[in-house]
């Protein structure tokens, strides 16, 4: 148990009353509140429909079924994102084909989507990492400008799982794609202690999510038929009144996030060997999900694995976000194709996630900062 954890979730008195009161009623499962908790979505994000589900997993796997991919169809994604992403395309029998990333941003680039698209691309999907916001409006546009794009149609899913709340070009993150996914994990911008939800402006995909994530109940016909293949991913009563709460102080937790970025910025900046990320975006608002720090490139991977290892032993934990998705030892039983990607691997061998969570204190962030610093320091004078 670390004493400055990576993250904590914020449980207020309000939140437990919440749950509370679903406890006290016969619905625990597929009530009101769920319906509440995805009106609640809809109206903080401006999307038309929400579907809450049981993991951001299960939004991803759910959204590629609903929108009738061919099996082996082409998807192209960033390689630095979340395992998941990866678990569902070959789960789900398709061909991922993976982008580098801008360094600054962290994200994928239209330019880099629109390199790699073929006539064999079916889905792309852009992830806005670490509550970053990812050009999604340059990228639909880089999509629909090839000579050929006219001819099959290449849809957009958004990865919004660790950023509710981000703003692209003054709309919600979410908003911009055929289908999009947010996560409420406890390290998440808001918990629902596991959970996920889809959202789109398209009903029809809306509808065949509720059908998937019933055992494939569809409501036109009685309980017992059963019209698809479906799964059991619903999202609780419990589950869903916890975000309703949490929700209600969403753009709190946002500002006192951007002021905990900024209090690491500040003593971080001037520090030798050390790149922070910038605290705004040309694109929109950032949604912080982690503060990611890393080494230059004359560090190496190990370097970074000792830097980590130095505040672990202070009781300081770190993420090591992320393991790319090409490098991931799965790949070597299918017959995915992986290039290099250079600006992925090398942050990826130095990017370091610092505790961030709504109720770190500034003198833990000092604390960080001290001993990050000093083991940055022992690490030079070592190579």
């Amino acid at each position: 148990m670390m004493r400055i954890p990576l993250a904590k979730p914020e449980i207020t008195d309000a939140d437990r009353e919440a749950v509370l009161d679903v406890l006290r009623t016969p619905y625990l499962s597929s009530g009101p509140k769920v319906q509440e908790f995805e009106q609640a979505i809809c109206d903080y994000t401006g999307s038309q429909h929400a579907v809450a589900l049981n993991s951001g997993t299960s939004a991803l796997q759910i959204a590629v079924r609903s929108l009738g991919l061919e099996l082996g169809a082409e998807v192209i994604l960033p390689s630095f994102a979340f395992s998941a992403l990866l678990n569902v395309l070959l789960q789900e029998g398709l061909q991922p084909k993976f982008v580098d990333i801008d360094p600054e941003s962290y994200n994928t680039t239209p330019e880099l989507i629109a390199a790699a698209i073929t006539e064999d691309t079916q889905l792309v999907i852009a992830v806005h990492t670490f509550g970053i916001p990812a050009d999604v409006p340059g990228i639909i546009s880089a999509i629909s400008s090839l000579s050929w794009a006219g001819r099959h149609t290449i849809q957009v899913i958004e990865d919004a799982c660790e950023a509710l709340g981000t703003e692209v070009e003054g709309r919600k993150a979410g908003t911009l794609g055929d289908a999009s996914l947010f996560a409420f994990y406890p390290n998440k911008q808001i918990t629902t202690g596991e959970g996920g939800v889809l959202v789109t402006s398209d009903e029809r995909l809306a509808r065949q999510a509720r059908i998937l994530r019933n055992q494939g109940r569809d409501p036109i016909l009685s309980w017992e038929d059963h019209a698809e293949i479906g799964f059991s991913y619903r999202l609780s009563d419990m589950n869903c009144a916890l975000g309703i709460s949490q929700l209600n102080r969403l753009e709190h937790v946002i500002e006192k996030r951007q002021r905990l970025a900024e209090s690491y910025d500040r003593r971080l900046c001037s520090v030798k060997d050390l790149i922070c990320p910038p605290l705004s975006n040309a694109i929109g608002r950032i949604s912080w999900f982690v503060y990611p720090i890393r080494l230059p490139d004359r560090f190496a991977r190990a370097d970074r694995d000792w830097i980590c290892e130095v505040l672990a032993t202070k009781g300081i934990a770190t993420g090591r976000y992320f393991a790319p998705l090409h490098r991931q030892p799965v790949l070597q039983k299918s017959k995915v194709t992986v290039s290099k990607l250079t600006s992925t691997e090398s942050i990826a061998d130095r990017v370091i996630a610092l505790p961030f969570f709504n109720e770190l204190t500034e003198t833990e962030i000092e604390e960080v900062c001290g001993v990050l610093e000093d083991s940055i320091y022992r690490c030079r004078r070592n190579t």
